[in-house]
């Protein structure tokens, strides 16, 4: 059952470090601010768009080339013209084309979403050679507008593209870091790299601040409990991502932070006042859109003090028109999240959810489950007069300035060559894990077993849950932190969950990764009491979220890595064993155990 009194604890008190002044909030969690060249309220830096070409462009298009601008779809294959048979399968029984190159003639489409599930992401060349084929058909076909390419290549524990591109530290990594120099630089090393494969608008960073605990679906893709760390590091990263020429994407609007209910599965309902909305939730939206976001996404969540219609976010006026466009002044584009996502899908039919998107001020359809229903529907509303040509036009208009702002119109497909000068190439990979470094926070260290003694080589044992890669790329985790320890000195093994108990003895220490503990009784916490119990100094690496400790034993050290990606099993590696001191400082609270910003060093 979900801890409402530890999550109520921790709602009241980010409230109340809201209502304190900016820089003292920031102070409470170590944030140290870059130099600021851009004046708020700016779009983004980039070409500048001739508007009146563009509003040329967009009176000689037919209403369903128009229409198709709107929508951002997925697409099955790695190849534009000659995808794999089951994927060529898949295209023909969703799409009733067999190549994602039909489907951009189809249907006029604004955009393609890479997914690694849809087989867009294998390889940097492959990719870029996908990005290249698609703007080529897009080009072919009608009024030969580039396409806008997109994915979800967050970092940390949400990443499309795997090795061997750079993969960073994640949101909650950065704001344990708490430096808006870092957060930037590392957005701008993940521009570069997708720029160079053709990908021009990146869904992150994510704006929500994580309050709750038990929230299912942010987490550690929040920055942190702070609205103004989070907000600070927010703008750092839509600098740095718009700096590499890609279209930043803040989310989710109006905020995803304290929800128990994963909009993927359900429809969540956010219970803040308007005034805690003010205070914890609308901050880092507010420095988004002063830093010159290109674009925000809207949430599938109900939020009752902001609209109490019963209708989600996605679908509302008074939020997406009042507070984002009117309140917050956005004036650049606005995208749904996925529309085949429950939580959009329960109150409305699949035919009616693009409808009222556009009704509601959003300008781009990300990814309907039924792209020639929602389609259909939207001409059947501009033809029925719901929705006005000229209301289409806005959001068309909004959408043909940002490809001409990342400078889609001038530019050639990505080549071969950009790809081996941008992309994991040794420069990113050393900054990736100088930047990781500074994030490993040390939780405990009660005894001072750490840092551990490499030059004696201590015998240690590396145990604990194994979660896939969020790439599919790298790990596991416990052979990397074993391989890590062994390159800095240590002789480190690794045993099953099931044998380490048994494994333990003579063992120098037991390290266990764990993973998302829940409250009570776990296997994990068997595993942490019985290993305890064996005498062995156990040490507990936390390689999600930080408030696994709270839900154990008591033990000899505790560390927060935030995401197990290789990156930050390395700096985990380098703390342990003092290689690096540990520097992360805690960007959220873990309840009963930790306030806002503890962390230890040596």
């Amino acid at each position: 059952m979900p801890n409402h009194a530890s999550r109520r604890t921790l709602l009241a008190a980010a409230a109340a470090a809201a209502v304190a002044a900016a820089g003292a909030a920031s102070a409470a969690v170590g944030i140290r601010s870059a130099p600021d060249d851009q004046r708020p309220g700016d779009l983004a830096p980039g070409r500048h768009p001739d508007r009146a070409r563009l509003r040329r462009l967009v009176d000689r298009m037919s209403l369903a080339e128009k229409v198709g601008q709107l929508f951002v779809s997925r697409a099955y294959g790695h190849s534009a013209t000659d995808p794999d048979p089951a994927d060529a399968e898949k295209n023909q029984s969703l799409f009733g084309v067999r190549t994602a190159a039909e489907l951009v003639s189809r249907y006029h489409l604004g955009g393609i979403i890479y997914f690694a599930w849809a087989h867009n992401t294998r390889t940097p060349h492959q990719i870029a050679e996908l990005s290249g084929g698609l703007q080529q058909a897009a080009l072919a076909t009608g009024a030969g507008i580039p396409l806008l390419l997109s994915t979800d290549q967050e970092h940390g524990i949400i990443a499309r593209i795997g090795k061997p591109a750079t993969l960073l530290p994640g949101a909650m990594a950065l704001g344990a870091c708490g430096s808006t120099a870092e957060a930037r630089r590392a957005g701008r090393i993940a521009g570069q790299e997708l720029a160079a494969l053709g990908i021009r608008q990146d869904y992150a960073p994510v704006a929500d601040v994580n309050v709750n605990p038990a929230n299912p679906v942010i987490g550690v893709r929040s920055f942190g409990s702070d609205p103004q760390a989070v907000a600070a590091l927010v703008a750092a990263q839509v600098r740095g991502y718009q700096s590499a020429g890609v279209a930043a994407t803040a989310k989710h609007f109006p905020g995803h932070g304290d929800t128990e209910t994963d909009s993927h599965v359900g429809l969540p309902v956010m219970r803040h006042t308007r005034a805690v909305w003010e205070e914890l939730d609308e901050p880092p939206f507010r420095a988004a859109v002063e830093a010159g976001v290109d674009a925000v996404m809207t949430a599938h969540i109900v939020f009752p003090a902001l609209d109490p219609s019963g209708d989600p976010a996605t679908l509302s006026q008074p939020i997406v028109t009042g507070i984002l466009r009117q309140r917050l002044g956005f004036r650049g584009v606005v995208v749904t999240d996925a529309l085949d996502m429950a939580g959009v899908r329960q109150k409305y039919g699949d035919d009616r959810v693009p409808v009222l998107a556009l009704l509601a001020g959003c300008d781009q359809l990300l990814n309907p489950p039924d792209l020639g229903l929602a389609h259909r529907s939207v001409l059947a509303a501009v033809e029925a007069g719901e929705l006005t040509e000229e209301r289409i036009e806005e959001s068309v208009l909004r959408i043909l300035e940002l490809k001409a702002r990342r400078g889609l119109f001038d530019e050639a497909a990505p080549t071969a060559a950009e790809v081996d000068a941008s992309v994991g190439i040794p420069q990113h990979l050393e900054a990736a894990d100088d930047i990781a470094a500074a994030t490993t926070t040390l939780l405990a260290n009660p005894a001072g077993l750490l840092p551990l003694d490499a030059s004696a080589g201590p015998r240690l044992l590396v145990t604990g849950t194994d979660p896939v890669s969020p790439s599919g790329t790298t790990g596991p985790p416990t052979a990397v932190l074993a391989r890590e320890l062994t390159a800095l000195g240590c002789r480190a093994a690794t045993a099953a969950p099931d044998r380490a108990v048994a494994a333990a003895a003579g063992h120098s220490a037991v390290l266990v990764c764990t993973y998302n503990v829940p409250e009570g009784d776990s296997p994990q916490r068997t595993l942490v009491a019985e290993l305890v119990a064996t005498g062995v100094p156990v040490i507990v690496v936390a390689i999600r979220n930080p408030y696994d400790p709270a839900r154990l034993p008591a033990c000899a050290a505790e560390l927060a890595t935030y995401s197990w990606t290789d990156v930050e099993m390395r700096a985990a590696a380098r703390v342990l064993t003092g290689a690096v001191r540990p520097a992360g400082h805690l960007p959220v609270p873990v309840p009963g155990r930790y306030p806002l910003g503890h962390g230890l060093t040596y």
